[in-house]
């Protein structure tokens, strides 16, 4: 499908590409979504997609429904089988938009037996961050700026720890933040190195895995990392350091950039906001 871009590019206030995720500023967003939905198809993930470190295949795909004229663009996406998510993203302003958005989700759900039907819709950068509360942020950080600040204590590769065994206690309690599924991956040893920061005798947090791709014009970046640290520690300054060693590590392995999304006024927001990472604008959702 081609897409208009004099009617779509006005009302994409975020570089946002439905299955994709986040995409850099200068990338050809009209011809990565034209990408997205010729490709879905295929049920397998396109060559520069962040999701092809854990699988070939693609858990998400466009579906059919697409509406694309002067006043809006709903690309609709189906998350998962059975009990899974219809998502429909809206490219657009006003609540004739969303409510329209809304409708597609709900018939996209009940064509695909799935459970849940969401909209999600995006504000730019300049908007109040009051009317994105309960989004998340979408932040780029330019390692043309250099490596950053180094960390103020000592960061270990979790293959250096003279005790491996201790992340699994680590992991076992932070799985809910994606860390008992990394920890099997590095068990398997198909996960890239992660990095970890150590109280006394304990691992209390970590960041990983640590690894770069090339985007759709060839530009290694940095991919998103599975980061945290354990409740009782935090506050303490042990995200900060791994943050800092992440983009260090980054910078040394040739990465140009990193994309991240925070939950917006949450700790990694803040921290971002701190280290000084620009703000690409905000992606919202919403269940219908």
């Amino acid at each position: 499908m081609r897409f208009e871009p004099r009617w779509i590019e006005p009302v994409m206030p975020v570089p946002y590409i439905p299955t994709l995720g986040p995409v850099h500023p200068d990338d050809p967003h009209l011809g990565l979504l034209e990408a997205v939905v010729a490709n879905a198809v295929t049920g397998r993930a396109l060559p520069y997609d962040k999701d092809r470190r854990w699988s070939e295949a693609k858990t998400e795909r466009v579906v059919d429904g697409i509406e694309h004229d002067r006043h809006r663009t709903l690309v609709p996406t189906v998350l998962g089988r059975g009990s899974g998510m219809a998502k429909v993203h809206v490219y657009g302003n006003g609540s004739d938009c969303l409510s329209a958005g809304a409708d597609l989700a709900r018939k996209v759900a009940a064509a695909h037996g799935a459970a849940r039907a969401r909209v999600v819709w995006f504000l730019g950068p300049d908007q109040p961050e009051e009317r994105a509360r309960g989004g998340v942020r979408v932040r780029l950080r330019d390692f043309a700026d250099g490596p950053g600040q180094a960390p103020d204590r000592q960061v270990r590769a979790y293959e250096r720890l003279d005790r491996p065994e201790r992340f699994a206690t680590f992991a076992e309690r932070m799985a809910a933040d994606g860390f008992g599924f990394l920890h099997e991956r590095m068990r398997a040893g198909t996960a890239a190195p992660v990095l970890t920061v150590l109280d006394a005798d304990s691992v209390v947090g970590a960041i990983g895995p640590m690894e770069t791709m090339s985007d759709a014009v060839g530009r290694a970046r940095l991919l998103p990392q599975y980061f945290g640290v354990l409740p009782e520690y935090r506050g303490r300054g042990y995200g900060r350091a791994l943050w800092r060693a992440a983009m260090r590590w980054g910078h040394r392995h040739g990465a140009a950039y990193q994309l991240l999304q925070t939950e917006v006024g949450g700790a990694s927001d803040r921290l971002c906001a701190a280290e000084g990472l620009t703000s690409l604008g905000f992606v919202m959702h919403r269940t219908v």
